[in-house]
């Protein structure tokens, strides 16, 4: 691991005192033994299971308009893909480099864990429709069905369902989301051991059709986040590919492929590099669009109601670790933002933690499950 996990610090203190007889401290004794035995039952928890209320870090904006809530879970090297599941009520991500794959249980308030046989990377996961306890996942250079009960610390293989093949074999999968239509898209890069990603454009952006993956945009450096323009327009899809330092926006065919590409919005500052790249992203209901900074410590929200030239970054979500990956709405009223950090480069805790922000005053949507 990159960085070194804190370790929690139990402080306990003891008292003693004198036993008159044998048959008066016996009792004492016992009581003793159990009380120490309830404390490790409360202290235990299990390698696939993590709670730790007491290490919640909390911070709020300085005008008090909303508040971060750092959540129990495994510290993540590379954390990314936020999910949210209405129907277990769960927020389901994955640690990149480990790799394996989380669910934040919202009602123990406790985040699983659960490792993948032979996958060297894991980079997203989504929902399958009609299919509990199964999911798609980035994995290498491939699209993989897997099954997981959410609890266990193995996930099992169901089968691959596209494989870039030996061709491909430099890149891997990076972020992946379902559109409204219930079709992937997903996209690559080039391996992080490889040389700069920023110097090169060997990703590609794909969608999944019947067992392969066809090309929506090609010289790709670092392939990003998505979302779409719901209610209000579900064939608009932006996208990011980092590396371009802006959002990008597509009109959508009726068979999925993207056209019209446009900058939807650009993050440099008077046409300089802001000292940050865009990440991940997600939407509200409003439309608005939530952008994850890697390198930044923060969520940009952008208004996109403004005139189309002339979007508007409307506030500035501060998050207590720099490199801040990905966003997703969830909760039980799909009011809380939830959001994954990395703590690659030994970035000091609370970089790798599962963040929660409430108190935005916005919802997010309902998350599209993939139609098989």
């Amino acid at each position: 691991m990159l960085s070194t996990q804190s370790n929690q610090k139990i402080k306990r203190s003891s008292s003693s005192s004198s036993s008159s007889s044998s048959s008066s401290s016996s009792p004492l004794r016992s009581l003793h033994c159990l009380q120490l035995i309830a404390i490790s039952v409360l202290l235990c928890c299990s390698a696939s299971g993590y709670r730790a209320q007491a290490q919640e870090v909390k911070m709020a904006s300085s005008d008090n308009s909303y508040q971060v809530v750092q959540l129990p879970g495994t510290r993540t090297k590379l954390g990314e893909g936020p999910v949210w599941d209405i129907d277990t009520q769960s927020l389901y991500y994955v640690d990149i480099n480990t790799p394996s794959v989380l669910r934040y249980d919202y009602g123990e308030n406790r985040t699983y864990s659960a490792k993948l046989a032979g996958a060297s990377s894991i980079s997203f996961i989504v929902l399958v429709a009609g299919q509990p306890q199964h999911f798609v996942v980035g994995e290498n250079n491939r699209v993989t069905l897997i099954r997981w009960d959410g609890i266990s610390e193995l996930a099992s293989h169901v089968r691959v369902l596209a494989d870039l093949g030996p061709s491909q074999s430099h890149v891997r999968f990076n972020d992946g989301k379902i559109d409204p239509s219930g079709r992937l898209y997903a996209g690559t890069m080039q391996l992080e051991t490889l040389g700069d990603l920023f110097a090169q454009k060997e990703g590609q952006l794909f969608r999944y059709v019947n067992g392969s993956m066809v090309v929506q945009k090609r010289n790709v450096s670092i392939s990003n986040g998505l979302t779409w323009d719901e209610p209000f327009n579900p064939l608009r899809m932006y996208y990011i590919d980092s590396a371009a330092l802006d959002v990008k926006a597509f009109d959508v065919d009726a068979n999925g492929d993207l056209k019209n590409e446009t900058v939807f919005y650009d993050l440099r500052v008077n046409g300089a590099h802001p000292g940050y790249v865009p990440d991940g992203m997600t939407s509200d209901a409003n439309g608005n669009l939530y952008v994850a900074t890697w390198g930044g410590s923060k969520v940009m929200k952008i208004d996109k109601r403004q005139v189309f030239s002339t979007q508007k970054l409307v506030l500035e979500i501060k998050i207590p670790a720099e490199q801040v990956t990905s966003v997703a709405f969830g909760g039980p009223q799909m009011d809380e933002l939830f959001v994954t950090t990395s703590s690659n480069g030994e970035k000091p805790a609370p970089a790798g933690e599962l963040f929660k922000v409430t108190g935005l005053g916005v919802k997010g949507k309902p998350m599209h499950k993939m139609v098989l």
